[in-house]
């Protein structure tokens, strides 16, 4: 029995691969949409920003929204001001998701605030599952080349999301 070449194979593995890499959740994540139709699976046509603008968001089925980041002995839900700001600010906000958007050329939303303040585009509170979703569970952002989150403060990401997505703690004051 004589063998065949491996280089037919080894071919097709890394066109699978290369066609696999080029997709991107992002291509649907804040299409324009009026109804859940037009989104493709785990996604959900959703209200954004002020302006009531409904695009396709991420969804996840309900064991997500559970407290599963960390299980229950993982101390207190981290919040947005003490625990979870610093990561996307060194992770995430840069040239990508703050106000300078020219790294990812997507200002439909920003990591850099919490909530928008007039704006109407929306900030992390808006995006915590999306932030989750990218950041700690397909672990596919920030985009090679660029400062990524530890291990730890992935699974920050997924408690504080997990966590209801909290602005700041009781003793972080008015």
């Amino acid at each position: 029995m004589a063998l065949r070449s491996p280089v037919p194979l080894v071919a097709c593995g890394a066109l699978l691969v290369a066609v696999a890499c080029s997709i991107n959740m992002d291509e649907v994540a804040g299409q324009a949409c009026s109804e859940d139709s037009e989104c493709p699976s785990l996604y959900a046509c959703t209200a954004t920003g002020v302006s009531g603008q409904r695009t396709c968001e991420v969804i996840y089925p309900p064991r997500y929204t559970e407290l599963d980041g960390g299980g229950t002995d993982a101390g207190p839900v981290p919040t947005y001001c003490d625990d979870v700001q610093p990561i996307l600010a060194a992770t995430c906000v840069g040239a990508c998701h703050g106000a300078d958007t020219s790294g990812s050329g997507l200002s439909t939303f920003r990591l850099d605030y919490y909530e928008p303040t007039g704006n109407g585009v929306p900030g992390a509170r808006a995006k915590a599952l999306r932030i989750r979703v990218r950041a700690s569970d397909s672990k596919d952002m920030p985009p090679a080349g660029n400062p990524a989150p530890t291990a730890e403060q992935r699974a920050v990401l997924a408690r504080w999301v997990a966590g209801g997505a909290p602005l700041c703690g009781p003793d972080a004051g008015p």
